[in-house]
């Protein structure tokens, strides 16, 4: 899409009054105009397969599951539709995975004004964006630095995101919904990060976690 074009825009979130305040920020500019509105992932996939919007403001939180599943519906039902997680969470494990449904960019509510309109250009024009306090946290946490090991190997990415979060105190349920993910999905990954690690207690995962830095500069929990 060129400079200049007009972008059409599709909004999805539960709350109506969001909605409402999302659609006169853009409709204020002269190259967005709002195709329609969903408020859940049925109504969301209708509407990207009726109106093939270019960009979908996506919402996570929404009463018939996650907006992950709904961007990846709607990216399968219109493959040429981009989409922008509009969110309250400004977590890298909800980024990580919110991109690997189909994202093309990711920004936190609280930033929903000047930036939300940089934001849409942005995506509309095939180019990805992250909010920036997220941009800065992500180029951290996957710097070559450091794979974190013991005797059985080296933790994997998830395993590292999973072992931050069980030093955090959450439970493989909280985990578990955090990530997107079943129970016994978390409950194999911890398995494995106690086998490579070689470590027997949560007491001692939680060292861990805090001596090779895994816990610096994290986000508080939703």
């Amino acid at each position: 899409m060129a400079e200049g074009d007009v972008v059409r825009v599709a909004l999805c979130d539960d709350h109506r009054i969001v909605r409402s305040g999302l659609r006169r920020i853009l409709e204020a500019e002269d190259d967005l105009v709002v195709v329609g509105e969903a408020g859940s992932i049925s109504e969301a996939v209708s509407l990207a397969a009726a109106d093939h919007p270019d960009v979908f403001v996506m919402d996570l939180g929404l009463p018939d599951g996650s907006g992950l599943t709904a961007t990846a519906e709607v990216r399968r039902v219109s493959p040429l539709t981009r989409v922008l997680v509009l969110t309250v969470h400004d977590d890298i494990a909800y980024l990580r995975r919110a991109f690997e449904a189909g994202a093309d960019g990711y920004m936190v509510k609280e930033a929903a004004d000047v930036e939300l309109v940089q934001a849409i250009r942005q995506v509309a024009r095939g180019r990805q964006y992250v909010h920036p306090s997220l941009g800065a946290a992500l180029l951290v946490t996957e710097a070559p630095a450091a794979r974190r090991g013991g005797p059985g190997g080296d933790l994997s990415n998830r395993e590292d995101e999973v072992l931050r979060l069980i030093a955090l105190g959450l439970t493989n349920t909280e985990i578990a919904e955090r990530l997107y993910v079943s129970v016994r999905t978390i409950e194999t990954h911890r398995a494995h990060i106690h086998q490579k690690l070689d470590i027997r207690s949560r007491a001692e995962l939680v060292r861990f976690a805090r001596e090779t830095g895994l816990l610096d500069d994290t986000p508080p929990t939703p």
